[in-house]
C-alpha cells in the first residue's frame, strides 16, 4: 500500500480539493486498486472544522474540474499518522511548525523527507506555498485549484516512478 496524506490548517478547503484530485488520477490510471493499491487522505493541523465538509466553495470549485469532493470530512492529522503514511504532503510551511507543535521534533525528524511541500513537485510554478483561498473569493479557490493540480501531477509522476516502476502514466 503507498498511502498519501495532504495536510493544511483546517482540512475544508486545500487539502480536500488535493485529496481530490490525486484520488481522481489513481482512479482514471487504475492505482486505486493496484498492488499496491494507492490510499490517499487528508487532514488539518487544527481540530476547527472536524467531521465538517469541505468549504462549500470548494467543493463547487474541484466539481467544475470533475473532481468529487463533497464525501469527504475535516479530521486534525494524528501521530500515527507520520509512521503510517509514505508521503504527508504540506501546503505551507506553517503547517509544518504546527506539527511540530504537535508531535515534536523527535517526531518530524524521524518523518524526514515523507514531509514535503506540495509545490516541491511543481518546479515550473514561481511559488512553493499554496496560498490558502478560505478568505478569498472565487477567483481564488480557482487559482489555488491550478496550483494544487500542478503539484499533485507531479507528485503522481513522482509515486510512478519510485512506488510502480514508472509503469504508469497520465497519458
Amino acid at each position: 500500500m503507498v498511502k498519501v496524506l495532504f495536510i493544511c490548517m483546517g482540512n475544508i478547503c486545500r487539502s480536500p480539493m488535493a485529496h481530490g484530485i490525486l484520488s481522481t488520477l489513481a482512479e482514471q490510471a487504475g492505482l486505486a486498486h493496484a498492488d499496491p493499491p494507492l490510499v490517499v487522505d487528508s487532514a488539518g493541523t487544527s481540530d476547527y472544522h472536524v467531521g465538517e465538509p469541505p468549504d462549500p466553495r470548494a467543493i463547487r470549485t474541484a466539481g467544475e474540474y470533475g473532481v468529487r469532493i463533497d464525501h469527504l470530512r475535516a479530521r486534525q492529522v494524528t501521530r500515527e499518522d507520520l509512521d503510517s503514511f509514505d508521503h504527508l504532503i504540506v501546503m505551507e510551511r506553517a503547517n509544518i511548525a504546527r506539527m511540530t507543535e504537535l508531535f515534536g521534533r523527535p517526531l518530524m525528524d524521524k518523518a524526514g523527507e515523507r514531509v514535503r511541500l506540495l509545490l516541491s513537485y511543481a518546479p515550473d510554478v514561481p511559488l512553493d506555498e499554496v496560498p490558502d483561498p478560505y478568505y478569498g473569493g472565487e477567483e481564488d479557490f480557482h487559482r489555488c485549484f491550478d496550483l494544487l493540480e500542478r503539484g499533485v501531477v507531479g507528485l503522481f509522476a513522482h509515486i510512478a516512478r519510485t512506488h510502480y516502476d514508472g509503469r504508469v502514466s497520465l497519458d
